[in-house]
């Protein structure tokens, strides 16, 4: 007897539709299952049958095929446990239920419990789109896959509650999710940063324009506890943001438990020793690496100069286009990378050159080693660069509060609105992202302006995307200020972004 049950399945981001077909046939008892299944997917075999048993039905005892079409893709994972159990009881006659319009999710424990699986709000949004009019999840994917709207979500904790509401003898309530508030705190202020006021601009123009940043200074000089301070001033996520990192963070397994959608932007800070892989993303199934799990959010790169070479050079690609590609076995998939980076360094390898009075111990071939890690084409890529000092005792022990994030991130804040109210026809979120062929009209400049530029461009160096990077910091300087065109004063305070361009910075 054939039967079919409808499921989804992932290659990246991307879902797409499976039907799992059901075949029961006279002859020595086996269970096959064929359409490209990776190891996880063949022990469905194991845990299927020892569900059907321990949820008081019958293993039939006959030839079992099923196959996972399209045949031609390849499955990986447990999600298709669910659609087994169901298609075996139908096509053994123990089960019937029609289930032409509902698609099933989810893995088994071998006594018939269900048990949350990897990916389930991207399969959501793809079986609304293929027109099911339900989708049966684990109870723990309950909230994610209910952030999506037009589709009805059955969660269940086990088998038989599948069963009884197939059989119409106990229904599963439909589950809506409630979406998170946009009023997350942050436990770590701005007001507790004393001094280095140019570095904290540094961080208010990074936060309203998307701006990547660099900072190099000494031990103790404020790099990290900056960087850590940072998503206190960003604006909030749009909802297509939170949809697009909650999808990234499903598909890696890192969503936190009883989470709808990702309300705050992700902080990711990955040690120094990662490889190239475990930063841009990989493995034989590829899953995301820690640039795309930052997505939406911001990527701290401390130590940068202590990366693997290669770990630093995969970011180029990535940097410049916002998403990701991964080829593994004739497979490529896409993930979005739309990070803000902040990336911290010293100045040598013992930390202290340039600095007012420890002694620097390295020798010039040694520090021109250590700062020749980092690439031209990476910090080009990179808006923003400062080289930081001690903050002197008089600001640490300064009475005087500071600035709190709360205060900078209502300019930040009312500086993005202004980014979104010009460029709402092009659907670019941000000065960063702003693509070189706008960038005239968007970057009106008054004469100052433009005379400064054409100064800096010839005195420093700069390459034709450092040019444009000057553009943008500059556009975003002027949001912050409230200003139609970009004026000399705005350019004079971009131009200090960029120190490590200077001839003697020793890059």
């Amino acid at each position: 007897m054939f039967c079919m049950v409808h499921s989804l399945g992932l290659v990246g981001l991307q879902a797409y539709r499976i039907q799992v077909e059901v075949d029961t046939a006279r002859g020595l008892p086996s269970f096959e299952i064929v359409g490209l299944p990776d190891t996880a997917v063949k022990e469905s075999r194991d845990r299927v049958r020892a569900a059907v048993k321990n949820s008081g039905f019958a293993f039939p005892v006959s030839r079992i095929t099923a196959n996972l079409a399209p045949a031609d893709i390849k499955k990986a994972g447990s999600v298709y446990d669910l659609p087994l159990f169901v298609g075996i009881l139908r096509a053994s006659g123990q089960l019937k239920a029609d289930t032409d319009d509902c698609a099933f999710i989810g893995e088994l424990s071998l006594r018939g419990d269900l048990r949350p699986v990897r990916g389930v709000l991207p399969m959501a949004i793809e079986a609304r789109r293929q027109g099911y009019r339900a989708l049966f999840v684990p109870a723990e994917n309950a909230m994610e896959a209910g952030v999506v709207e037009g589709l009805e979500i059955l969660p269940a904790a086990t088998v038989k509650e599948v069963l009884d509401h197939l059989s119409k003898a106990a229904l599963i309530a439909p589950y809506h999710s409630q979406l998170p508030p946009d009023d997350t705190i942050y436990p770590l202020d701005f007001a507790d940063v004393k001094g280095q006021y140019l570095a904290k601009r540094a961080f208010e123009v990074a936060a309203c324009g998307g701006h990547n940043i660099l900072l190099m200074g000494p031990p103790g000089s404020g790099k990290s506890m900056l960087a850590k301070r940072l998503p206190g001033i960003m604006p909030p996520m749009t909802f297509a943001e939170k949809l697009s990192a909650t999808m990234v963070h499903s598909i890696a397994g890192t969503l936190p438990p009883e989470t709808a959608l990702l309300s705050s932007r992700p902080f990711r800070a990955p040690h120094h020793t990662i490889s190239a892989v475990g930063l841009a993303g990989g493995g034989s199934t590829p899953r995301p690496g820690e640039v795309s799990l930052a997505s939406g959010g911001i990527l701290f790169l401390d130590e940068f100069a202590e990366f693997k070479r290669s770990a630093i050079e995969v970011l180029r690609q990535p940097m410049e286009d916002g998403t990701v590609r991964i080829n593994r076995g004739g497979v490529t998939v896409q993930y979005p990378c739309d990070i803000l980076l902040v990336a911290a360094m010293n100045p040598c390898p013992c930390g202290w050159a340039g600095h007012p009075t420890r002694r620097c111990s390295c020798s010039p071939s040694a520090i021109s080693r250590y700062l020749g890690r980092i690439s031209g084409p990476v910090l080009d890529r990179i808006d923003i660069h400062l080289q930081l000092q001690p903050v002197d005792y008089d600001a640490l022990a300064s009475p005087l509060p500071a600035e709190s994030s709360a205060q900078i991130r209502r300019r930040v804040v009312a500086g993005r609105q202004r980014q979104l109210d010009r460029q709402q026809q092009t659907g670019v979120s941000c000065n960063a992202k702003l693509p070189a062929g706008v960038l005239d009209t968007v970057c009106a400049m008054t004469e100052p302006a433009q005379q400064m530029l054409r100064g800096a461009f010839e005195r420093m160096g700069l390459s034709a995307r450092a040019r444009d990077k000057l553009l943008k910091l500059s556009r975003t300087v002027a949001d912050l200020d409230g200003s139609e065109q970009i004026t000399g004063d705005h350019m004079a305070e971009v131009i200090q972004y960029r120190q490590l361009d200077r001839p003697d910075a020793g890059f």
